[in-house]
């Protein structure tokens, strides 16, 4: 059987199998499983040697051991309280300009984010403390939705994240590097969302309403001024501890991820929320998030490495260099699939299929991997976002509130979208939004 002849029934089959609703863990396994043995003449030493070299040297990756202390960093964050403090912080500073509440929840949103690195704790934490108070004060069901499902996603891309930290495991980067190269597109994200609701609410005030002078004259400029110290200092904290340990070079992502975990429960004592129950229901949350996370890790390295012993990678990589002279129709042909992708599957399957066949393509037009590694997480905040599987908006149906269904939701997401696509368009037009920091801190080229 010829490579090409692989590649298209690997892929073929990989889109049915997930179309059917299998687990992707478990199809990437078989697949890998079945087209292995075909391709080798059923020789099944080779390809369980293979999958066992695979597991191995996911089991002994030092990096991905900071993703289960992430996680449980974010676990305990989300049942610390600074979400809540930090919005009703923002409720009362900014609450009485046009879209206030809905600028407040981007804030936090990205403050949180800052200090999370997981969509689900940053989207369900803020579903479910601005959203009843945006319904409340007569904000637009869309915006609202919008809004919360938007501001959810940074988490993902706003260092320290889980995705930047997978995929620099992937591709062997600097995850430090990563975090930094990540930073400014992350904020600059953040920043079109503020813009964007800003501009709507002074368009159409009736869509997002500011709170009435009498709420927010009710505490004194030196209470207000005590409420952000007391709510903004400890996330930033914690954010300086484990991001700028990193950074500065005193600490490994995975040391810095431990001493993460242990200033989240630090601070949740200190917010007087540290119980057995609490410590007890993060550590199993965790458990399950990373298992999921390393059972795809396993059956996405077992495809990838079947499909490259057979030649797929070189066959693709041969079609999408064959297609255009121009290196930047090549790259947005690649930005377009991961999109497409993203509408059916999540950020990591993408990364486990893509990766292999994209990496050494973006590196043979002669883009640095740093940046394009920048640009495809950027990308695939869209696959969030996007029907009809985008995993934040049924973070936030699953909330239930009141006011809000799902057509709400899927309308109130679709500007926020476009926002996304016009920042991985500045980042390829703009490549320094991405690289600035990491030659500033780290040395150019």
């Amino acid at each position: 059987m010829t490579p090409e002849v692989i590649t298209i029934l690997m892929f073929i089959t990989l889109l049915i199998m997930i179309f059917l609703g299998h687990p992707l863990a478990f199809t990437l396994g078989s697949i890998a499983t079945i087209f292995g043995l075909i391709g080798w003449g059923w020789d099944i030493g080779i390809v369980s040697n293979l999958f066992i070299t695979k597991t191995f040297g996911i089991m002994t990756d030092f990096i991905l051991v900071a993703i289960p202390l992430f996680i449980f960093m974010a676990q305990l964050l989300d049942a610390s309280g600074i979400a809540e403090k930090l919005f009703k912080t923002m409720y009362v500073v900014i609450g009485w300009v046009p879209g206030g509440l809905a600028l407040a929840t981007i804030i936090v949103c990205t403050i949180f984010a800052s200090s999370t690195g997981i969509v689900g704790a940053v989207e369900v934490a803020m579903g479910l403390l601005a959203g009843p108070a945006l319904i409340k004060h007569g904000y637009s069901p869309k915006l609202t939705a919008g809004a919360i499902c938007a501001g959810g996603t940074l988490g993902i891309l706003i260092p320290p994240s889980i995705m930047l930290i997978v995929y620099a495991g992937l591709q062997g980067l600097s995850v430090g590097k990563l975090f930094a190269a990540a930073m400014m597109p992350g904020l600059f994200l953040a920043g079109t969302y503020v813009v964007y609701i800003f501009i709507r609410s002074l368009i159409s005030p009736e869509m997002a309403p500011p709170i009435s002078k009498e709420e927010s004259m009710r505490y004194s400029l030196g209470e207000k001024l005590k409420m952000a110290i007391e709510s903004v200092i400890p996330p930033l904290f914690l954010i300086f501890l484990v991001l700028g340990s990193i950074i500065a070079g005193i600490a490994t992502p995975t040391e810095a991820a431990g001493m993460g975990a242990m200033g989240s429960v630090i601070l949740t004592a200190v917010y007087g929320k540290l119980t057995w129950k609490i410590l007890k229901n993060a550590a199993i949350s965790t458990l399950r998030t990373t298992a999921m996370i390393m059972i795809l890790f396993i059956g996405g390295n077992c495809f990838s490495a079947v499909f490259m012993g057979l030649g797929g990678g070189e066959t693709l990589s041969g079609m999408l260099l064959g297609i255009a002279s121009n290196k930047y129709i090549i790259l947005s042909l690649m930005m377009i699939i991961i999109v497409i992708l993203g509408m059916f599957i999540d950020w990591l399957g993408i990364l486990l299929i893509c990766l292999p066949v994209f990496g050494p393509v973006a590196e043979q037009l002669g883009f640095d991997p740093l940046w394009f590694a920048t640009l495809v997480c950027v990308n695939l905040q869209i696959s969030f976002l996007t029907p009809p599987f985008g995993y934040s908006l049924f973070y936030l149906k699953g909330i239930n509130l009141e006011g809000i269904t799902m057509m709400d939701i899927y309308k109130g997401v679709v500007p926020f979208v476009f926002l996304q696509i016009f920042t991985v368009v500045v980042c390829i037009v703009w490549p320094d939004l991405i690289m600035y920091l990491p030659d500033k801190i780290f040395g150019g080229k």
